[in-house]
């Protein structure tokens, strides 16, 4: 039986976090940030300050996992692994 739609939207799917994704994904966002206030200042077009928000809520979502993997204390069994 096939699904008509993935489990996970792609926007949604994450890969294994590493120590540096977090500084990464911080700079990302400020600099997403930064051009967003610059669009604004330009008088951008609706769908390109939609495709800008699309970019910094992704970047925020993908910080919140990116911190919950560092600071989340590991069980037992991933310390064994």
């Amino acid at each position: 039986m096939s699904r008509l739609r993935p489990i996970l939207p792609a926007r949604f799917r994450r890969r294994p976090v590493t120590e540096s994704d977090v500084e990464y994904l911080l700079d990302r966002i400020s600099s997403l940030t930064c051009e967003r206030q610059a669009l604004r200042t330009r008088d951008a077009g609706t769908l390109v300050l939609e495709r800008n928000r699309v970019q910094i809520a992704r970047a925020q979502w993908l910080l919140s996992y990116a911190l919950i993997e560092r600071y989340l204390p590991k069980t037992a069994e991933q310390n064994a692994a």
